[in-house]
């Protein structure tokens, strides 16, 4: 692995300026290594940190990954990392023409690293050092607990996907709150809402009576207001008081609480145990938001490698090639996702429609499809409302809102089935849906969505520790049950019980009757959903050894 050369630098640096004056907006410093495809074999398990700590099922991972490349050779293109300065990996025998085409694609990734607010909490330390760091730290307890690192290391990484990452969000930048704002936030939310239950014509009234003041008297329009909520409730200011005299019960994930509050690992002899927990989480943390915006992040960067590449006049030349590279990274599948090819589609799409004015209330009560079609306010407001789109949402919300009908008949989606045609005895896929609705789905179903998992502090009696996962539809993978259990078993030190919901049974479907002639006549069915019954089981670790029972 070393630094590209003078030569890859200087078109990058002409990359940077173009990617600018476009609107895409990054940090200046920034590293370019030339790796072999060997390379990033070795680095793909450590997510392209060079720096993480050791691992041995980054070994593993290794090896698996060099068998399957002796059968299956691939040559990759880049890679990019979310560093302090961004870090970027190229194949070594890259031509100049895919670099410029390669570098527009990183810039972009690095723009959406360092402006989508769900990497909020990366932008202030180097994560490569802070990693270098942390693998020192695990390496010196190594040598000195021998294997009972990896043990720890293995525990809280089987829970590393329900840390508390919208929590360690909330929390950044949040303002110093001054007793007067603290007092206007109690009334408003909680004491007339939760406290007094007022009416919601009431509480709009007091609305309107708090801008009343604020408008007539100025820097003394609450102290005004507040002097006649004290004359209608004398109990105010007493409930007030006792508010702020409760401590705040700050949300704590898994790991956190077992740092904080198992008595095992705040023994003595074993305190060595929280750091490799907390360099556990910290890790988990810091990749959250790349699991989170996925169609977003690759979306983009298709996009803008798109537009910047075909306007560079030192790709003259090569525009077959890039078509062919370009066609190959961003196809549309009918059966799966693409990331790219849907991300960058979405935001062509959400340009498009931005330009035409088809976001504003006009464009919603237009009902005729022609009509629709024809549609143009020609705001020209386009590339403003798309780096907005950028700043602002995750994957979940970004289809949620921009998958619509229009979306899917303009690129003729659908939601595949499978099905048994029994007179073939094949299987065979056909359209399902073409709604918006079903595509949606589809697609939230593929998003990465960990499980809700809380700590429930009043049945956590007698040294236990009781857990209760919220279902969403979802159950819990059954075969990884038993070991994280033991895992939280032995970093809690005691009983763990993990409340849940399971299949109970799956409810038959009724045959259609019929002979057998005409069996074989009918068109194969479309394949049915089926019918499941949920039931609640309560998982009890003891001693090493799971037990279940319904509750």
């Amino acid at each position: 692995m070393e630094l590209i050369d003078l030569h890859t630098k200087k078109i990058m640096e002409g990359c940077k300026a173009r990617a600018r004056e476009v609107g895409l907006c990054f940090h200046d410093e920034t590293l370019e290594y030339i790796v072999t495809n060997r390379d990033l074999l070795e680095l793909s398990p450590k997510m392209m940190i060079p720096t993480l700590y050791d691992y041995w099922v980054h070994d593993v991972e290794v090896l698996k990954e060099k068998g399957k490349y002796e059968l299956y050779p691939v040559n990759p293109y880049e890679t990019v990392i979310n560093t302090r300065p961004a870090i970027s990996f190229y194949n070594d025998n890259n031509p100049d023409w895919l670099n410029v085409m390669i570098f527009y694609h990183v810039l972009a990734h690095i723009d959406f690293f360092q402006n989508n607010l769900f990497y909020r909490h990366t932008w202030d330390y180097d994560f490569t050092g802070q990693a270098l760091s942390d693998k020192r730290l695990i390496a010196g307890l190594r040598s000195e607990r021998g294997r009972w690192v990896d043990y720890v290391i293995e525990f809280s990484r089987s829970i590393d996907n329900i840390v508390g990452y919208h929590d360690e969000l909330l929390n950044i930048d949040r303002p110093v709150l001054t007793r007067r704002k603290k007092l206007l936030d109690f009334y408003f939310d909680k004491f007339l809402q939760l406290i007094k239950r007022v009416k919601t014509n009431e509480y709009l009234k007091e609305i309107e009576r708090y801008n009343d003041c604020m408008r007539k008297y100025g820097d003394l329009g609450e102290q005004t207001f507040f002097a006649e909520v004290f004359k209608m409730y004398p109990e105010f200011e007493t409930v007030f008081q006792k508010s702020l005299m409760e401590k705040s019960q700050r949300r704590r994930d898994l790991i956190q609480f077992l740092m904080e509050h198992s008595e095992f690992l705040n023994k003595e002899e074993n305190r060595w145990m929280k750091p490799v927990l907390q360099v556990v989480r910290n890790t988990s943390i810091f990749f959250q938001p790349q699991i989170r915006t996925k169609i977003m992040n690759e979306g983009w960067a298709s996009y803008w490698h798109e537009k910047l590449f075909l306007q560079d006049d030192r790709i003259n030349g090569h525009e077959v090639e890039f078509a062919r590279v370009h066609a190959a990274v961003t196809a549309m599948p009918h059966i799966g996702l693409n990331p790219y090819a849907l991300g960058m589609l979405l935001f062509y799409s959400i340009e498009e429609k931005a330009h035409k004015g088809k976001y504003s209330y006009e464009f919603q009560r237009v009902l005729d499809a022609e009509q629709r079609k024809k549609f143009d306010a020609a705001t020209g407001q386009g590339q403003v409302y798309v780096f907005e789109i950028r700043k602002t949402l995750s994957d979940s919300m970004f289809i949620n809102k921009f998958v619509d009908q229009d979306f899917i008949n303009q690129h003729k989606l659908f939601v595949s089935g499978k099905r048994l045609n029994k007179k073939r005895m094949v299987w065979e896929y056909y359209v399902k849906s073409r709604k918006a609705d079903d595509y949606r789905r589809m697609l939230q179903n593929m998003l990465y969505h960990p499980p809700y998992i809380e700590i429930d502090l009043e049945k956590s009696k007698d040294g236990s520790l009781y857990l209760v996962h919220h279902f969403e539809g979802k159950p819990l993978v059954r075969e990884f049950i038993s070991n994280t259990m033991i895992g939280i078993e032995y970093l809690w030190g005691g009983p763990v019980y993990l409340e849940t919901s399971e299949v109970e049974r799956i409810l038959p479907f009724e045959e259609d009757s019929g002979d057998f002639l005409a069996g074989l006549l009918k068109q194969p069915e479309e394949e049915k959903e089926p019918q499941i019954k949920w039931q609640r089981v309560l998982y009890s670790m003891e001693n090493r050894k799971l037990s279940k029972k319904a509750i």
